[in-house]
């Protein structure tokens, strides 16, 4: 009795001493070569730890659960992978397409939807066991399997997205996951390629390549339809090449003005989103990829395509004018701040590395190696809607 009472007691021992964490300062940085993640911290700048055996994750994006401990990946070989943070483990993986563009979690973190190009269609998950829940093939008003681009969650467990090669928009109502409805919107535009939706959850808005605009609906009032807005945005009359198209979700609204990147152009769009028209534009390096607003909403960081993608400028908002232009590395693929907006991430692929900046001093204050790292992705993704 005496053995087994001194066992019990050095147990308790071991598991008092053992350090304990929080989630809110935790972050994945995808190493996008090697089929990895490294998990990091933010209060301290440093590496945690690293999780591999990912697949492709040459496009990978990831949603966190409302506990901010686990983080499901959407990797292109159409993996959706349930990682532990705290563990530095995977839970589950399931390979559950041919190609997959990203995903999102419902209002309830319940469900777990993915985009999916091969074939075409949205697959949603139990978030708990990644078992399939609904399988929504994406065909057409033109009777053709299209490509899910724009994949975002909404309020009330819908998730709305956008067809490709059909042009039109989605709307996947999970509440009883049992009997799944989906609310269709056909000619919506040409080839609509990315999408968001408002962080107050109101309005979807899909960006078009095939034609100039944007289509947008009111997801309070879904039964106005779609309008398209901003008839001007897109190629133009005289397009240019277009080195990588813009990410819609690093689209950015401060008061009542977004900032929208340029398609092919080297400029920001300022729009004011109480008439939905074009208010102003802001000159840049180049090609801009993400336009996003730090905490706070007093500065915008833009980032660019090839042959700037070394390159990362920084807009002053009240002015609207570009206050200073940092080269940090080779090849920045991704922007991230911290969830209080004092420091800034920035992954510079080619470098094999991820810098982090002062965004009050705009100085370099850390560096991490990383293998060909692209996305950075913050547990305070959980609690925000369209992410």
């Amino acid at each position: 009795m005496k053995r087994l009472i001194a066992g019990l007691s050095l147990l308790c021992l071991a598991a008092c001493s053992a350090p304990l964490r929080g989630t809110g300062d935790l972050g994945l940085v995808v190493e996008r070569a090697d089929g990895r993640l490294q998990v990091v911290e933010s209060t301290h700048s440093t590496r945690l730890a690293t999780i591999s055996g990912l697949g492709d994750l040459s496009h990978a994006s990831l949603v966190y659960s409302r506990d901010e401990r686990f983080a499901f990946i959407f990797g292109r070989d159409g993996g959706l992978t349930k990682v532990d943070l705290l563990e530095a483990r995977i839970v589950k993986r399931v390979v559950q397409s041919g190609n997959s563009i990203g995903g999102a979690i419902s209002q309830d973190g319940k469900l777990v939807a993915v985009a999916n190009y091969t074939p075409g269609g949205v697959k949603v998950f139990d978030s708990d066991d990644l078992e399939l829940v609904a399988d929504i093939p994406a065909i057409g008003a033109d009777g053709q399997r299209s490509k899910v681009v724009g994949l975002e969650d909404s309020t009330g467990n819908i998730f709305a997205f956008s067809l490709y090669e059909s042009g039109e928009i989605w709307l996947l109502d999970m509440k009883d996951r049992k009997n799944p409805k989906v609310r269709k919107y056909p000619g919506i535009g040409k080839q609509p390629y990315d999408a968001l939706v408002t962080e107050d959850g109101r309005y979807y808005l899909a960006g078009l390549f095939g034609e100039d605009g944007i289509a947008m609906l009111d997801l309070w009032n879904p039964d106005k339809g779609v309008t398209r807005i901003l008839n001007h945005y897109g190629r133009g009359a005289e397009p240019l090449p277009v080195y990588k198209m813009p990410h819609l979700e690093g689209w950015a609204a401060s008061g009542n003005l977004a900032f929208l990147p340029a398609i092919g152009r080297h400029e920001v769009l300022v729009v004011d989103m109480t008439t939905w028209k074009e208010v102003g534009r802001i000159a840049v390096a180049g090609q801009p990829v993400f336009a996003m607003l730090q905490p706070g909403g007093r500065r915008l960081w833009v980032n660019f395509a090839l042959p700037d993608n070394g390159k990362v400028q920084v807009v002053d908002v009240p002015s609207l004018k570009v206050v200073k232009t940092l080269e940090p590395g080779k090849a920045i693929l991704h922007m991230e701040f911290t969830p209080r907006g004092e420091r800034v991430w920035l992954s510079a692929r080619d470098s094999d590395q991820v810098t982090v900046w002062d965004t009050e001093t705009l100085e370099q204050v850390a560096m991490l190696p990383a293998a060909k790292p692209s996305g950075i992705f913050f547990t305070a993704r959980a609690h925000r809607i369209g992410l």
